[in-house]
């Protein structure tokens, strides 16, 4: 242990020895009327190149200090929207330096003669994330958070299964605004499709999470940011938007509208804000299904035609206050809270055509299914962040209490017809499901900095989950609704997870590294009190991240990085209940499903704005979806297990490009390689591998006049995931016009998504006993139309953004 002690103290004293001296910047920014300027944007520049150094931004005073500085010569410039670029003269830097006052002036009586062509591109790639700028984005406008996604690259959404995939992977954790969402499968899919794009800031795409952030989630984390006002004063935004789904041989009604608000006060200490909005949603999808079975001489041939629409209301709130306590220290308190209610209907007409000794005979089986599916969810978080003396020295605390709350009421009337049409047998059935779930968090987290190239971060979580599912299944016999003891049942799950993590971080002038651990304890109870199965699970795991960045040159980047993952078995997926879908199919959980694990590697290379990825995953006992046939009822028991193991090998490049002034394009391309294995896979060995690829393309075009327009493509090729293969490609051209006015305060977007109707998906189960095809259809084409009007004070930035402390739970409850 000696010896160890002493190699590490001989690395730091090493790495202190080639690093240069470094020294301090400081000083303060003002407008021309004498007030602080807070969160203007400032830049060190080299002299005279004016390349970027660092950066930074002032605090609430208007003060700035920027650390790690070498001796040279620099120039200061300071920047923010609605005040004149100001630039220093040029200066040296030898020690600690505090410059004079810097004076910036107002443009806001120049507006009207200022055109402004600078914007963001929708993809920007960044260090350690990919991120989305769907704020500026037009044919993302009207959209629902869902469907931005899928325009992601990386990203792909699979609608047959209700599942989010990042380069090809399972397991996302999804959070918004820092706080992972507690839903899982269908249940994130039906919340994403509730969103309006225009709630939406930006998305983050983050591949390797670093141990700071909770292990869930081995494919990476999708952090969704919400919007929020920028100024002190008053302001706030206001948007319409509104939708017609054009869809051949589907209802006439497949209109969307919503109405969103955001609102930021900020006076003196305190900033208060909130948000609102109210979504009518419109939905349709068909299902066309084939399968074989054969048993005891009898061989059927099944086919299935579904066809499901959905509509639904749904309301959403936010309000916060930070109190800035003093000039380091902030208290924070937020809740917010979302309610939908969902109808569908869904009309299935099941075709059997059977062979026995030769003989061919046929029957039918017309199915209507109605549901009700009201949920609500709340969230309450208190939060404290206090900076010491030393810069960049601080703790965070958070204090989080969430509710999901999932009501489905839903009825089942089939009437069973022979080959004449006559009808034999009608049975009708109803299920009741009430799920309550609520989350209990705590997390603290300390960052310590040794010196001006070497910091220290550490923190400690702790959270505690009750589930609650009551299951009622009741068949109409005799006149009167009996329950259906085989079916019904009541299952509480209790999970309690502590967690630990460190993180190290050193800079040289060409090297920085990152290591870091992460220890969970997780200790687990699943009961089924009907059926008195229980299962308790006590574990500990270890979760290393390593990240190492070498600066070659000034433009060229290369980024090493292996973290540990893992996704525990969400809430619905543990659940025994076996829920009726119809006569011949049953979607059941699985109590004794393992939490899988993954180790990622990666490496990347980024020049300028090119950059170019490799990536490796190994998964060990992934939670997929099986489908059981039992010849004899001939019934589909599709349910939860642990596969062996999955592979997954990447490579991905982004390359933008600059057509001419008016014209650019952004590129990305990913080619990846599957592979999954399991000795015994419902009796027998499995292994299945292929390679698959996809393609992102968005041109965006300044036009005269205020006007702006974008064109995207997406293109994902036949893939396989766990059994499942699609067997078509999918790909979608999307495009929208904006015009901006009145200051560019008032936008008005008009955009259509997947013009030539190309996005639907077909695949195919063929293992053991099940011999199994699908084509998918879903409203993939509408039309958007969206207005937005900025108003008050949009100039300067508010308060922080929040991440609370229920991270790792979110992704998966069952609710809406």
């Amino acid at each position: 242990m000696k010896i160890l002690f002493t190699l590490i103290a001989c690395f730091l004293a090493c790495g202190a020895s080639f690093a240069q001296k470094i020294n301090k910047l400081s000083g303060k920014v003002i407008d021309e009327k004498g007030q602080a300027l807070p969160f203007a944007a400032v830049r060190v520049l080299n002299s005279p190149d004016t390349t970027i150094v660092k950066s930074g931004s002032t605090n609430v005073d208007g003060e700035f200090l920027i650390e790690g500085l070498k001796s040279g010569n620099y120039v200061l410039s300071v920047s923010m929207v609605g005040y004149k670029p100001t630039k220093t003269a040029s200066f040296a830097l030898l020690n600690d330096l505090k410059l004079h006052t810097i004076t910036v002036e107002s443009t806001v009586k120049q507006l009207k003669e200022v055109s402004i062509i600078a914007k963001k591109q929708f993809v920007e790639h960044q260090i350690d994330k990919t991120v989305l700028n769907v704020e500026g984005s037009i044919v993302s406008s009207g959209s629902t958070a869902l469907e931005v996604l899928e325009k992601a690259p990386g990203v792909q959404v699979d609608r047959q299964n209700e599942q989010i995939k990042l380069n090809n992977k399972t397991g996302v954790t999804i959070m918004i605004d820092g706080k992972t969402n507690f839903l899982s499968g269908a249940d994130v899919t039906t919340l994403l499709s509730n969103m309006s794009s225009d709630q939406i800031a930006t998305i983050e795409l983050i591949t390797n999470p670093s141990s700071k952030y909770d292990a869930s989630g081995n494919a990476g984390i999708i952090n969704i940011k919400l919007k929020r006002n920028k100024a002190y004063g008053t302001n706030g935004t206001v948007s319409v938007n509104g939708g017609q789904g054009i869809m051949p041989d589907s209802p006439t009604d497949l209109v969307r509208a919503g109405v969103n608000l955001n609102l930021n006060h900020r006076e003196g200490k305190w900033n208060i804000f909130g948000n609102g909005a109210v979504a009518r949603k419109s939905n349709f999808n068909n299902t066309f299904l084939t399968r074989t079975t054969f048993a005891n001489g009898l061989a059927s041939a099944f086919t299935q035609d579904f066809d499901r629409k959905n509509k639904g209301v749904g309301f959403q709130g936010k309000l916060g206050a930070d109190y800035y306590a003093s000039e380091k220290t902030v208290f924070g308190v937020m809740v917010d809270a979302n309610t939908v209610n969902t109808k569908l209907d869904n009309f299935s007409n099941t075709f059997i055509r059977e062979v026995q000794s030769n003989i061919t005979s046929t029957n039918s089986v017309l199915q209507n299914a109605y549901s009700k599916s009201p949920a609500n969810n709340f969230t309450a978080n208190f939060n404290i962040k206090h900076d010491f003396n030393k810069t960049g020295k601080n703790i965070t605390f958070d204090a989080d209490y969430s509710n999901f709350n999932n009501k489905r009421d839903e009825q089942f009337d089939a009437r069973y017809l022979n080959q004449t049409g006559q009808q034999t047998n009608a049975t009708l059935l109803r299920n009741n499901t009430d799920a309550n779930i609520d989350i209990f968090a705590a997390r603290t987290d300390l960052t310590l900095p040794i010196n001006k190239t070497m910091k220290v971060e550490t923190g400690l979580k702790s959270s505690y989950v009750v589930t609650n599912n009551d299951f009622l299944s009741e068949q109409f016999l005799s006149g009167n609704w009996q329950n259906d003891l085989g079916k019904s049942n009541n299952f509480i799950y209790k999970e309690n997870i502590n967690a630990a993590y460190v993180n190290f971080a050193k800079e040289w002038k060409v090297w920085q590294i990152q290591l870091g651990l992460r220890a969970e304890h997780t200790h687990s109870n699943g009961n089924s009190v009907t059926s008195n199965k229980e299962v308790d699970r006590n574990y500990l795991s270890l979760f290393p991240t390593v990240f190492v960045n070498q600066k070659v040159t000034e433009n060229n980047n290369i980024r090493y990085s292996y973290s540990r993952r893992v996704d525990r078995p969400n809430y619905q997926q543990l659940n025994p209940f076996a829920f009726y879908m119809d006569p011949y199919a049953v979607d059941q959980g699985n109590p004794y499903l393992k939490p899988q694990f993954t180790d990622n590697f990666e490496v990347s290379y980024s020049y300028k704005q090119l950059s170019f990825s490799l990536n490796y995953s190994d998964t060990r006992d992934m939670i997929t979806q099986i489908s059981q046939q039992d010849e004899v009822t001939r019934i589909v028991n599709v349910i939860r297990q642990n596969l062996g193991r999955a592979q997954n090998y990447s490579a991905g490049v982004y390359f933008p490009l600059k057509v001419v002034k008016w014209w650019n394009m952004q590129n990305n391309a990913s080619v990846y390689y599957n592979k999954f294995a399991d000795g015994n896979l419902e009796g027998a060995p499995f292994l299945s591998s292929k390679v698959a690829y996809n393609f992102n393309s968005t041109q965006q075009f300044t036009l005269a006049n205020n006007f702006s327009a974008e064109i995207s493509f997406w293109y994902s090729s036949p893939k396989i995931s766990g059994v499942e293969q699609t067997t078509i490609s999918q790909y979608a051209l999307n495009a929208g016009i904006q015009k901006s006015m009145l200051n560019k305060k008032l936008k008005l977007r008009l955009n259509m998504d997947d013009i030539f109707l190309t996005n639907r998906w077909e695949g195919k189960l063929e293992y053991q006993n099940v011999n199994l095809n699908v084509s998918n259809r879903y409203t993939s084409r509408r039309a958007n139309f969206s207005v937005s009007y900025a108003f008050g004070n949009q100039n300067v930035k508010s308060a922080r953004t929040r991440n609370t402390a229920t991270d790792d739970m979110k992704g998966r409850a069952g609710g809406n």
